[in-house]
Formats: structure tokens, C-alpha cells, sequence
């Protein structure tokens, strides 16, 4: 369990089933180490994020006015609702306790009991 697992965006990749079948790399993991170039990311979040030296969202200061962020959970799905509470429950917890509890999820995303 890593917090480079969580991403930008409060997805946890540690138990994300696509990550563990190889088939992505998740979202943070090789932009530290210069194995990814971040030159060729598309996604306006990650590149704030990982410009920013952030762990996730949850640590920036515009995190409630932030368009990008608020844009990316208004999108229709279930996931983008349960990625913003991720992200409240860190802002609120902190990565320790949310890795404690995400890393018995079966997805990316799971139940805070």
C-alpha cells in the first residue's frame, strides 16, 4: 500500500481491478521516478496535481472552487460521486486512515464503515 496508489482524483489503485490485471499503470505511478513522461498527459487534473507536487486534490487549497475537480464530479456515474467522497473522507482523515480502510476495498472505490 503506497499513497503514490491514490489518485488525483481519489481513486484508490491499490485494489482498482484494471491495475491489478496490468492494464493500467495507475494514475501518479512513474511521473516521480521520470518513467512517464508527463508532457504527454491528457488529463488537466493529474497534470495540476502532479505539477503541484500534490498527493491528491484533497491537498489543494482550491479544492471547493477548483473547476477542473468540480467539473470532473459532476460527471454522470456513480464513481465520479464516490471519488469525491474519497477525497472528503482524506481532507477530513487523512491518507493513513483512508488507506487503512480503502485497501479492503475489491474496486477502486468502496464503503467507509
Amino acid at each position: 500500500m503506497s499513497i503514490e496508489e491514490i489518485g488525483c482524483c481519489g481513486a484508490y489503485c491499490g485494489t482498482c481491478k484494471v491495475k491489478k490485471e496490468n492494464l493500467c499503470h495507475g494514475c501518479k505511478i512513474g511521473y516521480a521516478s521520470s518513467t512517464r513522461d508527463i508532457s504527454k498527459v491528457k488529463c488537466k487534473m493529474k497534470v495540476c496535481c502532479l505539477e503541484k507536487q500534490y498527493n491528491s486534490c484533497a491537498d489543494c487549497g482550491k479544492y471547493v472552487s477548483c473547476n477542473i475537480i468540480q467539473g470532473f464530479f459532476e460527471k454522470k456515474g456513480y464513481k465520479y460521486k464516490k471519488y469525491k467522497e474519497a477525497l472528503d473522507f482524506i481532507k477530513a482523515n487523512g491518507y493513513k486512515k483512508f488507506m487503512t480502510i480503502a485497501d479492503e476495498w475489491k474496486m477502486q472505490y468502496g464503503k467507509y464503515d
